[in-house]
């Protein structure tokens, strides 16, 4: 698959102040190279239809960032959208000089009508900022779209395994193959969790040198553990990365209850924390939904995302607790616990993850949701993560909510939300709000 790149496109008609033209590209096009190396530049501001039809002939990309670098009639536009299929960011400049005298740019009007004429030709999910190339606000907007449509670009080379069915009532998170590969492009794989045990099963330990080394290193209190758990734990751990290696995986969504303490006799939780503090993203109770939010939440932050279920809520704080029987990534444990080994609080069986988790200045409730048609939608929320205890066994962290918690809880339980969701460590609002423009997904913003 060709890989992603981006178009920079700064059209204009010459009869404006060719002067300040000219500074607002250079300007432009440095900022563009210090984002990224996938946009594509030109050598000068296209400021003709011959010179844009010259730049982008026989071109493809996957986003095109459109700047009216000074005003330009709908046909620069037209001609764009005849030539190249790909998602827009349409840029205007603020007017350099307001003095009395000549209009400099009038880059507003130009999108106005690029604006008018996208609407025209149904071209309606674009992202649109205004402002100067200098303007940190521009800056963030731009870095979060180039950043939202490489990962969707990405999803389309990767692939979701579901590994066993949802439990009886758990069915919001069934991922079906082909809403997935329409909504994403994803592949979507799935296979019975008998075949991870007995995979399991057949392994011998001095084949898991690798596996014992690392749990050894990450893991708190595993000697604890009966021997027997801590070996099936290691020779599971093994057959779920092989599996993942040998299928080129990036997220899965794996089935744990009965089965794991029921037939295997060791759960699958912590199996799950580590593939999670490996940036594979695990997720439990089958739900591939909520893999994938994982996925998207690991891809944009750049580091591991919690999941669970939103279990307590503190008015007075103004605080939802998110909560899991113990699949937490390593890294996310908090320093004055460290990963500590349990058993899980229902079954009694272990290892599972047992900890609070760090805090953070910087958190997004994030999740995708199937609607009842089949279409998706994007559950956001941003706010910080408390430097609190573990609350539950398990593992669990404190959100503290930008907007009132009471009232999160409130409309999200009436919108009809699954009860899974992740949280990630970094503010990614914004990438996730261009993201799900561009893969008409409804903005659910709490």
């Amino acid at each position: 698959m060709r890989k992603f790149n981006a178009l920079y496109l700064p059209i204009g008609v010459p009869t404006f102040h060719k002067e300040s033209i000219d500074q607002q590209f250079h300007l432009s096009k440095k900022l563009l190279a210090s984002i990224s190396d996938t946009i594509e530049i030109p050598e000068e501001p296209l400021l003709t239809v011959p010179d844009l039809l010259s730049f982008i002939q026989g071109k493809d990309c996957d986003l095109i960032i459109l700047q009216n670098n000074a005003f330009a009639n709908s046909e620069y536009t037209s001609e764009i959208l005849r030539h190249l299929n790909a998602d827009i960011l349409l840029w205007t400049l603020q007017e350099p000089v307001i003095d009395g005298g000549r209009l400099r740019l009038n880059s507003l009007t130009g999108a106005y009508s690029a604006a008018n004429l996208m609407h025209h030709f149904g071209k309606v999910n674009f992202e649109y900022i205004w402002g100067s190339p200098m303007d940190e606000s521009v800056i963030k907007k731009i870095k979060a779209v180039v950043a939202a449509a490489a990962l969707k670009k990405e999803l389309q080379s990767l692939t979701l395994a579901s590994i066993g069915h949802t439990p009886q009532g758990f069915g919001f998170g069934r991922g079906i193959d082909a809403e997935i590969g329409k909504y994403f492009g994803m592949k979507h794989i799935a296979v019975e969790v008998r075949e991870l045990m007995d995979r399991a099963k057949k392994l011998d330990l001095e084949s898991c040198s690798n596996e014992i080394k690392e749990v050894e290193q990450k893991l708190l209190g595993l000697s604890q553990v009966s021997e027997n758990n801590r070996n099936d734990f290691i020779r599971l751990y093994k057959a779920y990365f092989d599996f993942i290696k040998e299928n080129n995986i990036a997220a899965i969504s794996s089935r744990c209850w009965p089965d794991f303490f029921v037939d295997f006799g060791t759960p699958v939780c912590a199996v799950l924390g580590m593939l999670n503090d490996n940036q594979i993203a695990a997720s439990c109770e089958a739900d591939a939904y909520g893999a994938l939010s994982m996925l998207i939440g690991m891809k944009l932050s750049h580091e591991s995302v919690f999941f669970g279920d939103p279990v307590s809520l503190d008015k007075e704080e103004n605080t939802v607790t998110y909560w899991h029987c113990g699949t937490a990534a390593c890294s996310l444990a908090h320093p004055n616990q460290g990963t500590q080994i349990g058993v899980h609080p229902n079954r009694k069986i272990g290892p599972t993850m047992e900890y609070g988790c760090k805090p953070s200045e910087e958190a997004t409730v994030f999740r995708v949701g199937r609607k009842p048609d089949g279409s998706i939608r994007f559950f956001i929320a941003t706010g910080k993560i408390l430097d609190k205890e573990q609350q539950f066994l398990g593992t669990s962290l404190v959100f503290e909510s930008q907007t009132s918690s009471i009232d999160l809880v409130s409309k999200s339980v009436s919108d009809g939300w699954e009860p899974h969701f992740i949280v990630a460590y970094k503010d990614i609002k914004d990438e996730l709000m261009t993201l799900g423009k561009y893969l008409n997904a409804e903005i659910c913003h709490y």
